[in-house]
């Protein structure tokens, strides 16, 4: 699939990833909202890109142009 293809996924909290990607990057997710104290906080829509390994969790994330012009996204299931 390609970029624009998934935003409305993405937009809808679904999980996509690139197989083009090596096996560390396991998906990338939308965000509109962090907890504090138990309430959940409007925020700016913000990307995460979740990653494999040690010392490694939840990144900031920013497509690149290779990223956006892509056709190997693929939707991610738990």
């Amino acid at each position: 699939m390609t970029f624009e293809e998934i935003l409305p996924g993405l937009k809808a909290k679904k999980k996509y990833v690139r197989t083009g990607w090596g096996e560390a990057e396991n998906y990338v997710q939308l965000f509109d909202t962090i907890e504090q104290n138990g309430i959940a906080l409007e925020v700016t829509p913000y990307f995460l890109i979740n990653v494999s390994g040690e010392g490694e969790g939840f990144s900031m994330w920013s497509p690149t142009p290779c990223d956006v012009l892509a056709t190997d996204w693929v939707e991610v299931h738990d």
